[in-house]
C-alpha cells in the first residue's frame, strides 16, 4: 500500500512537471510575432520600450498581452508612450493577425490617414485610435471587423465652428454599413468626427450599445429618438451639434441610461413626465438647445442624479419642489432661461450642493432663508435677475462659499455686505449695475480680511477707499480688481502694494489729477482701464518701464494734457482717444512690435503720420487718427498690413492721394479717410480687398467718374456702405451699375446676438473695440458707435452726377440709406426701388428728376424718411402711409406735385417754395435712430 502511494505521488509530480513545462514552453511568443513587434519598434521611435529585448520572451513585453494557451499576441497597448511617424498600410502592425485588443491612442502619428489594411485584424474586439493625429477619410474597411466591441476613433477638441479643424471624416454610407456589420459593438466613440450625413435609423437596432459618443460631429438633420430607448445604453453624448435636431421620446421603464448630454444642439420640444423613469440616471444635461415648456415634477424622482443641467433654453414656469428630493445632486444648472417666481424653499434639502446657477432669468423674491443649510455650496451664480431683498445677508451664512455673481438684479440695498469676511474662503465677488440711487457708500475695506480673494469686480455701487491707504492689509491676493463706476474721485493708494494684480478697471469715476508712477511698475499688471474719468496727466517719469508686462491700457475720455504717454513697451491694446494730447505722434510707438490695436482720435496730435508706423503694420488690426490736425499725405506704409482690419484718418487734414499700398491690407474691412483734402480719382484698384465693408471718401476733393472703363460695378463683393459725398465726381451711371453688387441678408434672428464689424480680440476683463461712423440718415448726420454687420447704405450725394438713376439699385434689396441728393440726375424715378423693402431713409432731393413719383413706393413700410424736395416732379404722392406721414418740406420746389395725397401734407400750395437747405430733424427723431 505504501509503495502505491509512493509510485501515484512520484507519477504526479512528473505530470505536473510535464504540465507545467509544456505550459511554459507554449507561453512563450512566437517568433515570426516577436519579428513583427521588432519591425514596428522600428518603424517609430518608441522611447518607452526597454523592455522589448530581442533575447526575451515577448509576451513579458510591456504592453504585451499573449494567450496563456497558445502563446500568441491577442492585445498591444502603446497608448501614450509618444509615438511619432507616419502609420504606414504595410507596417509590421498587421501581421499580429490574432489581435483582440489594440490600443495606439494619444500618440502623433502625423497626420496620416488610417490604413485600409486594419481590416486584416480580423479578430479585433476592441480598437482605440484616439487622439492620435490621424487624418483623412476614415476606410469603410474597418467595418469588416464584425468581432469588434469597443472603437474609440474620436480626435482632439476643436472649435467647431471651423470647418478645417476636422482631421477625420466619414463618407454618407459609413454609418449605415456601421449599423448592419458591428451589431456586436457596446462602445462607439465618434467624437470630433466631421459626418457628411444624418444619423440613420438603423442606429436604433444597435441593441448591444452601451456607449455613444457623437459630440462636436456636425452633426444635422433629425437625430432618430428611437435611439435613446435602446433598452442596453448607459451613456449618450450629442453635445455640439447646433445643426441637429431632435425631440426627447417617451422613455420606458427598465432601461440603462446613466448619462445623457445634449449641448449646443437643435434639439427642442418638452422634457417629457416620462424623464422619471430614467431611475438609473446620475447625469443630465438638457443645455444651450431649444427645449421649452416646464421642468417636469416628475424630475425629482431620479433620486441618483448627482449633475442636472437644463440652462439656455426656453424654460418657463418655476422650479419644482420636488427638486429638493435629488439628495445626491451636487451641481445644477438652470440659466439662461424664462424662470419665475420664487425659488422652492426644498432646495434646502440639497446638502451636497457644490454648484448652484439660476442666472439670467425671471426670479423674484428673495433667496429661501433655509438656503443657508447649503453647508457645501462653493459657486453660486444669479446674475440677471430681478431679486429683491437682501440676498446677501443669507449667503454671508454659508462659509463654504468660492464664487458669488449677483449683476444686474433689482436690489435696493447691499444689507449685509459689511459682515462679508463671514465668507473666509470667497475668491471671486462680482456684483455690478445696480440701481442705487440712495445706498450710502460701502466701505471697500469690508473686503480686507478675504485672504483668498483673487476677483473684486464692483460697477455701479458707490464705494469709499479712505479707510484704506498704501499701509492698509488689503488682500494681495487680488489679481483682478475692477471699481467701475463706483463714484471714486481719488486714484487708490493701496492699490500699489498689488503684487499679484494683473487687471485694473478703474473706469467711469470721477478720479482728477494724475496717473501716479507706481502704477507702471507693478511686477504682474497685464491690463489697465481708466477710461471715463477727469485724469489730467501722469506724475513721475513719462517713460515706459523696461520691467511691465502691459498689454492693454485704456485711457480714453479723460482730460489728459500734454505729449502722448506710452507706458509699456509690450502693448497690444492702447487708445488714448477722446483727451486733449499735443504735440506729434510719438516716434517711441514704432517700437511696440506687437501692437494690435492703437487709437489715438478725438485729440489735438499734428504733423504728418510717421512712415516709421511701417514697422507695426504686421501686427496691427485696427488703427483710428480721426479728428485730429495730421497733414501732410498718408504714407506708404501699408504693404505688410495683412492684419489691418479698420483704418480710419477721417476729419483731419491730410493731402495728396491715397497710398497704393493699401492694396496689400488684404484683411481690411473698414477704410474711413473721410473730411479731408485728399485729391484722387475714385480708388478702383481697392476692389482686390474682397473682405472690406465700409469705403467712406466723403467731403474731399476726389473727381473723375464713379465706374470703370466697362461701365458696370467694380467689385467689392463684401461692401455694405459706400459714402462718395461732397466730392467731385462726375458723369452717368449706367443702368446696370449695381448689378453685380451682392449685399449681406439682414434677416434677423432673434435668438441670435447681433454681429458688429470690429475687432475680436478683447484684452482684460473689459475692453473691446468697436468700429464707429458718423452717417447721413433721415436728414442728420448721425453717429453709429458699433456698424451692423448687415447694415448697407449709399450716399452719392453733393457731386456731379447726371443722367439717369440706374434701374439696378433696386437690385440692392438690403438697402437701408439711398443719398442721391444734391447732384443733376434726370430722368424719372426708378419704379425698382419699390423692390428695397427694407429701405429706411431715401433722398433724391437737389436734382432735376421728373415724372411722378411711382405709386409702388407707397408699399415701402420700412421707409420713415423721404425727400424728393426740389426737382420737376409732378402728379400725386403715393398712397403709402409712409409717404403721407413725411412733413411738407420733403416735397417743396416741384410745382407739377398736387392732389388730394399732397394737399393732406401741405395742405393748398399755390405758389412754388423757394428752395431751402436740407431740414435738420426734431432733436427727438434723432434720437429715435
Amino acid at each position: 500500500m505504501s509503495f502505491l502511494l509512493r509510485s501515484f505521488c512520484f507519477l504526479f509530480l512528473v505530470s505536473s512537471f510535464l504540465i507545467t513545462f509544456v505550459s511554459a514552453t507554449q507561453h512563450l511568443c512566437h517568433s515570426d510575432q516577436k519579428d513583427a513587434l521588432l519591425e514596428f519598434k522600428k518603424e517609430f521611435d518608441m522611447v518607452d520600450s526597454k523592455s522589448w529585448v530581442n533575447k526575451s520572451d515577448c509576451c513579458s513585453w510591456d504592453g504585451i498581452t499573449c494567450d496563456a494557451k497558445s502563446g500568441k499576441v491577442i492585445g498591444l497597448d502603446l497608448s501614450s508612450i509618444f509615438l511619432y511617424g507616419q502609420l504606414k498600410s504595410n507596417s509590421s502592425l498587421f501581421k499580429l493577425r490574432h489581435l483582440r485588443d489594440l490600443n495606439l491612442a494619444n500618440n502623433n502619428f502625423n497626420n496620416s490617414p488610417i490604413p485600409a489594411e486594419f481590416d486584416k485584424l480580423i479578430e479585433l474586439e476592441r480598437l482605440d485610435l484616439s487622439q492620435s493625429s490621424l487624418s483623412g477619410q476614415i476606410p469603410i474597411n474597418l467595418l469588416r471587423l464584425t468581432k469588434l466591441v469597443s472603437l474609440d476613433l474620436s480626435s482632439s477638441d476643436f472649435s467647431i465652428d471651423d470647418e478645417s479643424s476636422y482631421s477625420l471624416s466619414i463618407d454618407e454610407s459609413f454609418l449605415r454599413l456601421l449599423a448592419r456589420n458591428l451589431r456586436n459593438l457596446r462602445e462607439l466613440d465618434l467624437s470630433y468626427v466631421k459626418f457628411s450625413s444624418e444619423i440613420p435609423h438603423e442606429f436604433s437596432n444597435m441593441q448591444s450599445l452601451r456607449s455613444l459618443n457623437l459630440n462636436g460631429c456636425n452633426l444635422f438633420g433629425e437625430f432618430p429618438s428611437s435611439v435613446l430607448l435602446i433598452p442596453n445604453l448607459q451613456s449618450i453624448d450629442l453635445g455640439n451639434n447646433p445643426n441637429l435636431r431632435g425631440n426627447l421620446p417617451v422613455f420606458r421603464e427598465n432601461n440603462s441610461l446613466l448619462e445623457l448630454t445634449i449641448f449646443y444642439t437643435a434639439f427642442s420640444g418638452a422634457i417629457p413626465d416620462s424623464i422619471s423613469k430614467l431611475k438609473n440616471l446620475t447625469s443630465l444635461t438638457l443645455s444651450v438647445s431649444k427645449f421649452s415648456g416646464k421642468i417636469p415634477f416628475s424630475l425629482g424622482n431620479l433620486s441618483h442624479l448627482s449633475y442636472l443641467s437644463l440652462s439656455s433654453n426656453n424654460l418657463v414656469g418655476e422650479v419644482p419642489s420636488s427638486i429638493g428630493n435629488l439628495n445626491q445632486l451636487t451641481y445644477f444648472y438652470v440659466g439662461g432661461n424664462k424662470l419665475s417666481g420664487n425659488l422652492p424653499a426644498t432646495l434646502s434639502n440639497l446638502t451636497k450642493l457644490n454648484t448652484l446657477s439660476i442666472s439670467s432669468n425671471q426670479f423674484t423674491g428673495s433667496l429661501p432663508p433655509s438656503i443657508s443649510q447649503l453647508s457645501k455650496l462653493k459657486f453660486f451664480f444669479a446674475d440677471d435677475n430681478p431679486f429683491i431683498g437682501a440676498i446677501l445677508s443669507s449667503l454671508l451664512k454659508i462659509p463654504s462659499l468660492t464664487r458669488i455673481y449677483l449683476s444686474y438684479n433689482q436690489l435696493n440695498d447691499l444689507v449685509g455686505i459689511e459682515n462679508i469676511s463671514m465668507l473666509p474662503n470667497l475668491e471671486t465677488f462680482y456684483i455690478y449695475h445696480y440701481n442705487y440711487t440712495k445706498v450710502r457708500p460701502v466701505d471697500l475695506n469690508v473686503f480686507s480680511p478675504l485672504k483668498q480673494l483673487g476677483t473684486l469686480y464692483i460697477s455701479g455701487i458707490p464705494f469709499s477707499t479712505t479707510n484704506i491707504t498704501s499701509n492698509s492689509d488689503f488682500p494681495s491676493s487680488l489679481e483682478y480688481l475692477s471699481l467701475r463706476g463706483c463714484n471714486i474721485t481719488d486714484f487708490p493708494d493701496f492699490i500699489r502694494k498689488g503684487r499679484n494684480l494683473q487687471i485694473l478697471d478703474l473706469s467711469n469715476n470721477k478720479i482728477k489729477g494724475q496717473v501716479p508712477d507706481w502704477l507702471w511698475r507693478l511686477p504682474k499688471l497685464n491690463s489697465v482701464d481708466l477710461s471715463n474719468n477727469s485724469l489730467s496727466g501722469f506724475h513721475g517719469s513719462v517713460k515706459a518701464s523696461p520691467k511691465s508686462q502691459l498689454t492693454s491700457v485704456d485711457l480714453s475720455s479723460n482730460d489728459f494734457q500734454g505729449r502722448l504717454f506710452i507706458p509699456s513697451k509690450s502693448l497690444k491694446y492702447f487708445s488714448g482717444s477722446k483727451n486733449n494730447f499735443t504735440g506729434e505722434i510719438p516716434q517711441s510707438l514704432c517700437g511696440l512690435s506687437s501692437l494690435d490695436i492703437l487709437d489715438l482720435s478725438n485729440n489735438n496730435l499734428h504733423g504728418s503720420i510717421p512712415l516709421c508706423l511701417e514697422t507695426l503694420m504686421g501686427s496691427l488690426s485696427d488703427l483710428d487718427l480721426r479728428n485730429n490736425s495730421l497733414s501732410g499725405s498718408l504714407p506708404e506704409i501699408f504693404i505688410n498690413a495683412t492684419k489691418l482690419s479698420s483704418l480710419d484718418v477721417s476729419h483731419n487734414q491730410l493731402e495728396g492721394k491715397l497710398p497704393a499700398s493699401l492694396t496689400g491690407c488684404s484683411a481690411l474691412e473698414v477704410l474711413n479717410v473721410g473730411s479731408n483734402i485728399i485729391n484722387d480719382m475714385f480708388p478702383f484698384e481697392l476692389n482686390s480687398l474682397q473682405k472690406l465693408q465700409v469705403l467712406v471718401l466723403r467731403s474731399n476733393k476726389f473727381h473723375g467718374t464713379l465706374h470703370n472703363v466697362d461701365g458696370v460695378w467694380f467689385g467689392f463683393p463684401q461692401l455694405q456702405i459706400i459714402d462718395v459725398s461732397h466730392n467731385e465726381f462726375f458723369g452717368t451711371l449706367p443702368s446696370d451699375y449695381f448689378k453685380n453688387w451682392t449685399m449681406r441678408s439682414s434677416k434677423k434672428d432673434d435668438n441670435i446676438e447681433p454681429e458688429y464689424i470690429r475687432n475680436p480680440s478683447v484684452y482684460g476683463s473689459s475692453l473691446s473695440y468697436y468700429t464707429s461712423l458718423f452717417l447721413m440718415s433721415k436728414g442728420v448726420s448721425m453717429e453709429m458707435e458699433r456698424i451692423l454687420t448687415i447694415y448697407t447704405a449709399i450716399d452719392f450725394s453733393a457731386n456731379q452726377l447726371h443722367g439717369k438713376i440706374p434701374d439696378s439699385v433696386g437690385l440692392l434689396k438690403e438697402l437701408r440709406i439711398l443719398n442721391m441728393s444734391s447732384n443733376g440726375f434726370t430722368g424719372h424715378i426708378p419704379s425698382s426701388l419699390a423692390n428695397l423693402t427694407n429701405l429706411e431713409s431715401l433722398d433724391l432731393s437737389q436734382n432735376n428728376i421728373s415724372g411722378e413719383i411711382p405709386p409702388e413706393l407707397g408699399t415701402l413700410s420700412s421707409l420713415a424718411w423721404i425727400n424728393v424736395s426740389h426737382n420737376q416732379l409732378v402728379g400725386s404722392i403715393p398712397q403709402g402711409t409712409q409717404f403721407q406721414r413725411q412733413k411738407c418740406s420733403s416735397y417743396e420746389g416741384n410745382p407739377g406735385l398736387n392732389g388730394p395725397s399732397l394737399e393732406n401734407v401741405c395742405g393748398h400750395i399755390k405758389a412754388p417754395t423757394p428752395p431751402q437747405t436740407e431740414p435738420l430733424e426734431t432733436k427727438e427723431e434723432e434720437e429715435s435712430l
